[in-house]
């Protein structure tokens, strides 16, 4: 796209100082080729075009403990990969959440990520704010059977409740036909030619960055009406109890 029709489509400037990480929920360890891995591929060369620095993380290659606390080991487990890999969200404007539909469900590794991100939903950011208030959140989902709208909504609802930003079309996936079928990378599959998949994602994308790119300009939410700390203290907000009244 020219420069000028940039502009005329309302392309802001520049994200170069964005950073997104995606989640990878394959069950499939590295190297082993991950359908998922090929729908993040489309959203990831997107930004990576705008200069965003971006980071994947496939949660089936590290050790990372069940539970939800930030530290597993100080509850039982002899080790825990998610204090080392935690940094990336505390770093990234952008967290996506992708992976594999099984039995029409989210896969256990992408069910076991939110549980850790939700972990740390009690900490709070330099506002005094709940930490993930500036970060923005999406979603992407494969899979050879249906499921996708089902699996976006819990894990978009699981970021938004513990803090994240969700921008409009903030979802993207791929299925097959019902059944057992080709899956997204496979050959023949038409999943990577796919206009509908290729659309979302490429408008989920684009979505992420604006919204992204607008907390990150302003500082992220106003201090007011959203602070634990004076919550706890007394301080309302302007709320009234009608029993009072």
């Amino acid at each position: 796209m020219e420069e000028g029709t940039r502009e005329a489509a309302g392309a802001p400037a520049g994200y170069g100082d964005l950073k997104a990480v995606f989640f990878n929920g394959t069950l499939k360890k590295s190297p082993q080729t991950s359908n998922t891995d090929g729908l993040i591929r489309i959203s990831r060369r997107i930004m990576e075009k705008q200069g965003v620095s971006t980071t994947v993380i496939r949660t089936v290659d590290h050790d990372i403990a069940t539970g939800v606390y930030p530290d597993m080991t100080q509850y039982g487990w002899a080790t825990d990969e998610w204090p080392e890999l935690y940094p990336a969200v505390q770093e990234a404007d952008i967290v996506v959440v992708a992976g594999p539909i099984w039995l029409g469900d989210n896969s256990s590794q992408t069910k076991k990520l939110i549980e850790r991100l939700y972990a740390h939903s009690g900490e709070l950011n330099s506002k005094g704010q709940w930490a993930f208030y500036p970060k923005v959140g999406g979603c992407l989902i494969t899979g050879n059977e249906d499921g996708i709208k089902h699996c976006a909504m819990n894990v978009l609802y699981s970021l938004q409740h513990i803090g994240f930003s969700i921008p409009p079309q903030a979802d993207a996936g791929w299925i097959g036909p019902v059944g057992p079928g080709p899956s997204y990378l496979d050959e023949g599959s038409g999943g990577p030619e796919t206009d509908f998949t290729n659309r979302n994602t490429t408008f989920m994308t684009w979505n992420l960055l604006h919204l992204a790119r607008i907390l990150k300009d302003a500082e992220g939410y106003p201090a007011y009406g959203n602070l634990p700390g004076e919550w706890a203290a007394g301080t309302r907000f302007d709320f009234e109890n009608p029993e009072y009244r």
